[in-house]
């Protein structure tokens, strides 16, 4: 028999955890919603959302994964067999959204460089970014050729760090993390100490945090804040179900959950403070308002940011290399943990070595982005970005839900999660799991469903919509029902669990 690969410490599994839910959205897309949704009253909902939905399901992740040992398709096969399809279909998300996710990466990487010049382009940050992306030339978004050199060298760095990252599953994971998560938050503190000390940034921490109680009335704001948690703790990716299959049978799995759910919201909070106390000195430089200074988005990262830095009174190359390593470090676990959620699928089915399955699957990824650095690339990333996160994610947390509370049963697996766990849940952990979440999940997507029926989403024309949105989605569906239906290869030797982990 073999042990089965699994995690060195309880720490290193919680940063990997933590590490793949704080990602870029932390950065460029919780502060912008908070502001936008009533600052604190938000705050407040969020946490509701955080209570109710994000950590119930990431119980129930962690619990599925160490229950079943294996990947998001073998944990699903486990509940059932005719249920494979949905791990796949979690895990093919997963996938196309490491696709983009690494183009951006790659933008990081090229500014990384540029930001050793910094200060001679970030006045025309925004022209910048658009000749950089090709984007000033390329206005049809069906134009996918004209690869941008620059952005194609980064890409490649991007995508030999993440296979690298996971090159061993576990065990290489847990070295890298310690690096991938404790460098950004060191560089997110030195960036909150400085903003919050700049003039005028007490305005933008108004414009961040001042509550707007009213706003609690309004079903958007909720809306808002149940979409944001599913999006933040990347749940419905089965990247947890995999991390969680490396555990030892003695695992707690309740602790673990709260503690990675809870470093994601903090971080998320923190993240804002920076963003806002630099926007507030900006808005004050500029003379312009906040609301017009591109608070969210890719536009805050390669536009708004390096033009604040450019402002600053000193170090604007210094605060530009530490800015685009911490986006860099932010996002790079992210990507290794969509792509190791693939990878252990590919590996669980197949019988491959961790080698062999990162390869396939790295090359293949690397393909796919190759077409995203033209000119056209920003287009399509937005739209695929738009499609996979809310409708991918929205169906796969739905169907999990419904799974286990019809098929599985809450009962039986919060059994296992309490026998495992010094922290347990009680019988409002299955209700969670059997109404208010999926009550939630149903309510974003009726309301992304009506809003794609009213206008394609961003203004786009409707063929780049369904090239980049629509059908992105029936080919994760396709590939789901065709992996689903192609047979195990038998398994070398059987593995057992390791008892504990090799060290506290």
């Amino acid at each position: 028999m073999s042990v089965r690969t699994h995690w060195a410490s309880r720490t290193a599994f919680v940063l990997a955890a933590i590490g793949s839910a704080v990602g870029l959205g932390n950065l460029i897309r919780f502060p912008y919603i908070c502001a936008r949704y009533g600052g604190g009253a938000f705050l407040v909902a969020y946490v509701v959302a955080l209570l109710t939905a994000g950590i119930p399901i990431m119980i129930l992740e962690f619990g599925l994964g160490h229950i079943s040992g294996g990947s998001a398709p073998k944990a699903f096969r486990e509940v059932h067999p005719k249920l494979e399809w949905l791990g796949w279909i979690a895990a093919g998300v997963g996938f196309f959204i490491t696709v983009y996710y690494n183009v951006i990466l790659a933008w990081s990487f090229s500014y990384l460089w540029d930001a050793f010049s910094l200060p001679s382009w970030a006045p025309q940050a925004g022209a910048y970014f658009e000749h950089k992306l090709g984007i000033d030339v390329v206005k049809d978004p069906f134009t996918l050729t004209c690869v941008k050199w620059p952005l194609f060298v980064g890409l490649v760095l991007t995508w030999v760090a993440v296979v690298a990252s996971v090159w061993k599953g576990a065990t290489t994971v847990s070295k890298v993390v310690y690096a991938t998560v404790l460098i950004p938050w060191v560089i997110l503190l030195v960036f909150v100490v400085r903003a919050v000390t700049l003039p005028g940034a007490l305005d933008g921490l108004k414009v961040y945090l001042w509550p707007q109680w009213g706003s609690l009335l309004q079903p958007e704001v909720w809306l808002a804040a149940y979409t944001q948690v599913f999006f933040s703790l990347s749940i419905g990716f089965g990247i947890m179900i995999a991390y969680a299959s490396f555990l030892p049978k003695k695992s707690d799995l309740v602790k673990n959950a709260v503690i990675v759910c809870v470093a994601d919201t903090v971080t998320a909070f923190v993240a804002g403070l920076a963003v806002y106390g630099c926007l507030g000195y900006l808005s004050r430089e500029s003379g312009k308002p906040i609301s017009e200074l591109g608070a969210s988005g890719l536009g805050l990262t390669f536009v708004t940011y390096p033009r604040l830095i450019a402002l600053l009174p000193f170090g604007h190359r210094l605060f530009g290399v530490l800015f685009y390593l911490m986006v860099i470090t932010l996002g790079i676990d992210s990507a290794f943990s969509l792509l190791e959620s693939f990878a252990s699928a590919v590996r669980d089915k197949w019988n491959m070595s961790h080698h062999k399955a990162n390869v396939i699957v790295g090359v293949t990824g690397f393909l796919f982005s190759v077409p995203l650095v033209t000119g056209a690339g920003l287009y399509w990333i937005d739209t695929m970005d738009r499609f996979l996160t809310y409708f991918g994610l929205g169906i796969v947390g739905l169907m999990e839900c419904l799974i286990v509370s019809d098929v599985f049963a809450c009962e039986r697996l919060r059994g296992h999660i309490n026998e495992i766990s010094d922290m347990k849940i009680s019988a409002l952990w299955d209700v969670m799991i059997m109404a208010i979440a999926p009550a939630a999940m149903l309510f974003f997507l009726a309301a992304e469903v009506y809003q794609r029926i009213q206008t394609p989403y961003g203004g786009y024309p409707r063929k780049l919509e369904f090239l980049g949105g629509w059908l992105v989605l029936i080919v994760v569906l396709l590939m789901a029902r065709i992996f689903h239906a192609l047979p195990w290869a038998p398994q070398k030797e059987p593995e057992i669990m390791a008892e504990t982990f090799d060290e506290a």
